[in-house]
């Protein structure tokens, strides 16, 4: 997303990290890091609130980014744990609307 469409979405433009088009869906991606998963695994932070939230303002973006109105939309998280590469896990489908299990 460019700073101009950034600019548009205003605030809410803060709730996605990502947006990418893979072949016709378009993913709207959260992406979570943690140093340790003592706590919570990255992906697990990832709660039915914040979930609210990327789906509403992935719906603004469709409403104003009409070239995008016939492309399936998935939910990603790409969850960071440490600073490895291997321990990246990208869970494509991560969660959908009405759906408050990742």
């Amino acid at each position: 997303m460019g700073s101009g469409q950034r600019r548009t979405l205003g605030a809410l433009a803060e709730d996605i990290d990502l947006i990418m088009r893979d072949r016709q869906c378009l993913a709207f991606i959260e992406v979570r890091c943690r140093q340790s998963s003592a706590f919570a695994m990255p992906d697990h932070t990832v709660d039915a609130r914040k979930q609210r939230k990327i789906i509403r303002t992935a719906a603004l973006f469709l409403s104003r980014e009409r070239c995008f109105a016939n492309s399936r939309v998935r939910f990603d998280v790409i969850a960071v744990e440490g600073n490895k590469v291997d321990n990246v896990r990208w869970i494509r489908d991560a969660f959908r609307p009405g759906d408050s299990a990742l």
